[in-house]
């Protein structure tokens, strides 16, 4: 069983408990391209068996969320969960003025990750130190958003929703609190859906429970890599082309600089990269 598997995350599950619960079922390899908080819930693709291998093609893929802005209040894990440790009056929300400050903050800038995620430094992750009670310098990370829509906002509540589409390593809850800042108090991020990463889109995920009721549902939503890759060239190998290949052999070929899904007698064998005319083996999905 070899392919991508979209899970619709609910909350109060890790991306860690999704994984555990997958490969309990499929008995195969599994990782996903990048962790959602427990509290956050939507799209987790999922890699499984030989679709482990092409995680490198899919880490660095643009994220859709929509989130709720808790203002008036700052917690010191910037969402949810955690405890607050500041309270600021709420200026009154006019549509306008929302709109521009949202819209101050598309385009490429640096941006400090919380305090409370998992970057490693000096081998320890962020959140153990936080936990600690210790401080650690955080380096600024370069993030793009490249686009913020203003949903809806609820005036009684003091809460803003909102659509934005950002490059990977943009930190919502980071996002939250500038967003509050700049609208003259604090705030943190109340809720979480991300409803696209890449080209996998939320209407296209299955909910876990649904996987766990019926294991026969994993198989049937299961993305092979050839179809992932189909929009990818065909190079259609001999037999004897076919084993110096598979033996990591590069083969001439006489094409541009790309991935291509590799063919035998019309059978699907797996990836293979041309670079300076020369073809080499990459992904390999037969046994």
């Amino acid at each position: 069983m070899n392919g991508i598997l979209l899970i619709n995350k609910p909350k109060n599950y890790t991306s860690h408990d999704i994984v555990a619960i997958v490969k309990k079922i499929c008995k195969e390899k599994v990782g996903h391209t990048g962790t959602l908080d427990p509290n956050a819930t939507g799209v987790l693709p999922l890699l499984i068996g030989k679709a482990t291998e092409i995680s490198k093609y899919l880490i660095n893929h643009d994220k859709t969320y929509i989130t709720t802005l808790k203002l008036g209040l700052k917690t010191d894990t910037a969402d949810a969960e955690g405890k607050t440790i500041e309270e600021k009056e709420v200026p009154e929300l006019y549509e306008e003025k929302v709109e521009k400050v949202l819209s101050e903050m598309i385009g490429k800038q640096m941006q400090v990750p919380p305090m409370y995620s998992a970057i490693k430094v000096n081998g320890k992750k962020l959140y153990e130190y936080a936990r600690e009670g210790k401080k650690v310098e955080i380096k600024e990370r370069k993030i793009e958003i490249y686009k913020i829509e203003l949903l809806e906002i609820n005036q009684k509540e003091s809460e803003i929703i909102f659509k934005v589409e950002c490059s990977k390593g943009t930190y919502i809850r980071t996002l939250c609190e500038n967003i509050a800042e700049k609208l003259n108090t604090v705030g943190y991020m109340k809720n979480l859906k991300r409803i696209k990463v890449g080209e996998f889109q939320i209407e296209n995920a299955i909910c876990i429970e649904k996987i766990k009721n019926n294991e026969n549902l994993l198989e049937e939503n299961l993305i092979t890599i050839e179809n992932f890759f189909k929009t990818k060239l065909k190079i259609e190998l001999n037999d004897k082309e076919l084993v110096l290949f598979l033996n990591g052999v590069n083969l001439n070929r006489n094409m541009l600089d790309d991935i291509y899904r590799i063919y035998n007698q019309n059978q699907f064998i797996g990836l293979g990269v041309i670079k300076n005319n020369k073809l080499k083996r990459d992904v390999i999905v037969i046994n």
